[in-house]
């Protein structure tokens, strides 16, 4: 992590922070709204800034339609109805199980082949996870954690197509994932929940402060600073800074919503990061 420059260095840690943080507001506005109907505002604000970035399909429309459903409409529904129902720095710590399945997947779907250090990595991070599901309090949060090991698996499917999209910049991209999954997200939630137009009607002023951090920092400025580091650096060089994501959540779950760690889950937490680790830091003297 050292080997980028200080500028782009803050960079990812404040694009770090904007994630880990949106766990914690994104959990607080969940007492207000359905989980996944807070996910279609999310969008509905990001798509209403990055529209005007979408720029030509070049073609790609059939797989932008699944990449949304299944990186953003299906991913989110999953992950942040699992979220409502566990702690937000938990929810995050599991959700860290992005980055095994985006190695198992893209070893299905396009024959890359993982070393023996990637295969160690993903292994330890499911035995963190199976310490955590051995340590739920109730059957509630069994679901939970089920829903966001689902939703990590959907949301590393659908990174990993977007190998496949040709003739489209980042931004383009971006931007086309968040209005396409917007109107999804809100079938999605029109098909599952209810209460929506009571939560609308009666939403104060500091929920909708946190509708707009979902959308413009989390969703906009958290993916434009990254993308813009994956563009200039290897992804092996930024990647590691997610590592911290969990931090911020848990830190943030303590101080804003009054939080209690459970022990036994952030060991298994810790596992999980640390099978991460092992993905996705490179080892001094290896390329």
């Amino acid at each position: 992590m050292t080997q980028l420059p200080p500028r782009d260095m803050a960079l990812a840690l404040l694009v770090t922070a904007l994630w880990g943080m949106g766990y914690v507001v994104a959990k607080g506005a969940m007492g207000h709204f359905p989980p996944i109907f807070l996910m279609a505002l999310r969008y509905t604000v990001a798509a209403g800034v990055l529209f005007w970035f979408t720029g030509p399909l070049a073609g790609q429309l059939p797989r932008l339609l699944g990449i949304s459903f299944l990186g953003a409409a299906l991913a989110y529904s999953l992950t942040f109805t699992g979220v409502d129902g566990v702690d937000a720095g938990l929810g995050a710590l599991i959700v860290q199980l992005e980055v095994p399945f985006m190695v198992l997947f893209a070893a299905l779907l396009f024959g890359e082949r993982p070393t023996a250090r990637k295969w160690i990595g993903i292994a330890v991070a499911f035995v963190g996870v199976a310490l955590i599901a051995g340590q739920v309090r109730m059957e509630g949060e069994g679901r939970s954690v089920l829903l966001l090991i689902a939703g990590a698996a959907t949301w590393a499917l659908g990174q990993v197509n977007l190998r496949g999209l040709r003739g489209m910049t980042s931004l383009s991209v971006t931007a086309w994932l968040a209005v396409l999954a917007a109107p999804q997200l809100f079938v999605v939630s029109a098909l599952f929940e209810t209460g929506q137009i009571a939560a609308l009607s009666t939403a104060s002023p500091g929920i909708w402060t946190a509708v707009l951090y979902l959308g413009l920092m989390m969703t906009c400025a958290g993916y434009l600073i990254w993308n813009s580091l994956i563009l200039r650096h290897d992804v092996g060089r930024v990647a590691p800074f997610v590592l911290l994501l969990p931090i911020f959540s848990v830190v943030g779950g303590i101080v804003f919503l009054a939080e209690v760690p459970h022990w036994g889950q952030l060991v298994g937490g810790l596992i999980v990061l640390g099978g991460v680790a092992v993905i996705t830091v490179t080892p001094r003297g290896q390329s």
